[in-house]
């Protein structure tokens, strides 16, 4: 068990590195920009502004997005504290272009919540407008690792940890309805 994860650490530091070195300056500004989407702000702001709408799809999409942001942040507080990973470590030269929230990576809270609420909001939209947002919820994800706060594999547990939080919260929600 314990080659597979090392083997696993060396391959997500690989990806990781491969994207570090390939930052540009204006890919920087762009990635600073999106990531921040992902702040808990963000994502419990527009959650609040689904569930005080007037349109009730809208107000469905808030509270499955409630329950998929609660449960995947529950979720990645646990995980963090229990696999306690440490921040990437970045190639000579390098560091991370934004200060981390925390100093545990096991598994990304940015992704997880970016891709929880994208799902809920999706669910509702026309499919050209719920392809950009979850295309955009998955960008979050990846400019956590391109920043240099992220591996890889934080970024795929996040976003495996917000499809289970959306996937849980139809029935869940439709019990107490």
């Amino acid at each position: 068990m314990t080659t597979w994860i090392i083997r696993l650490h060396h391959q997500d530091e690989r990806v990781l590195h491969a994207m570090v070195l390939r930052r540009h300056p204006r890919l920087n500004r762009a990635m600073h920009a999106v990531t921040h989407l992902g702040d808990a702000a963000v994502t419990i702001g527009v959650t609040l502004a689904l569930l005080l709408g007037t349109i009730p799809a809208l107000r469905q999409a808030g509270m499955r997005a409630a329950f998929a942001l609660v449960a995947s942040h529950a979720v990645v507080q646990l995980l963090k504290r229990t696999v306690t990973r440490a921040r990437p470590r970045m190639p000579e030269g390098f560091a991370a272009l934004v200060q981390p929230p925390d100093r545990f990576s096991f598994p990304s809270g940015h992704a997880a919540s970016s891709l929880s609420v994208a799902l809920a909001v999706a669910a509702v939209l026309a499919p050209v407008a719920s392809a950009a947002l979850v295309a955009l919820a998955l960008v979050v994800g990846l400019s956590r690792c391109y920043l240099g706060v992220h591996y890889p594999g934080d970024v795929i547990a996040g976003w495996m940890l917000a499809v289970l939080g959306a996937v849980a919260a139809g029935p869940v929600l439709g019990m107490l309805m």
